[in-house]
């Protein structure tokens, strides 16, 4: 992962994360790249300060380790609260989602599963869609 510091044409300044350098080229390129603040897709990187930390004699392995069992013990809570709360519609989350959105469908809280395009199309849609974060079983405890 890497972070750039951006800049939208109206002066905004925001962070954001991006899995490599070729990612936020293609996501500045189709357009998938605004500002938080105004929706500008007119957006370029700006000057980051690089982040070094202060020089220690411990390793901070254990803080690395506390803090990664507190993320996966906080994904592992937010999909139960999911499964327990939501409904599961399973492959037919895309058209079910855009049956309550067109209110074809009376609206309540689902989960399920859909291609990578499908939730693309319903984002474009303006249907929001929020993925739910795997944990696998070695993780849990």
């Amino acid at each position: 992962m890497i972070k750039y510091a951006l800049i939208c044409d109206n002066d905004h300044e925001f962070e954001s994360w991006f899995q490599n350098s070729q990612t936020f080229d293609d996501q500045l390129a189709s357009g998938n790249l605004v500002c938080p603040h105004c929706a500008s897709s007119k957006v370029s990187k700006s000057i980051m300060a690089p982040n070094l930390g202060k020089k220690s004699n411990t390793s901070g392995t254990l803080t690395d380790q506390n803090k990664s069992a507190e993320i996966t013990q906080m994904m592992s809570r937010m999909r139960e609260h999911v499964e327990n709360n939501f409904d599961y519609v399973g492959e037919k989350f895309a058209s079910e989602a855009r049956a309550m959105h067109y209110g074809d469908s009376e609206e309540r809280d689902i989960y399920g599963e859909s291609s990578l395009q499908e939730a693309k199309e319903l984002v474009e849609e303006g249907i929001p869609v929020t993925p739910i974060p795997s944990v696998p079983d070695k993780l849990k405890n």
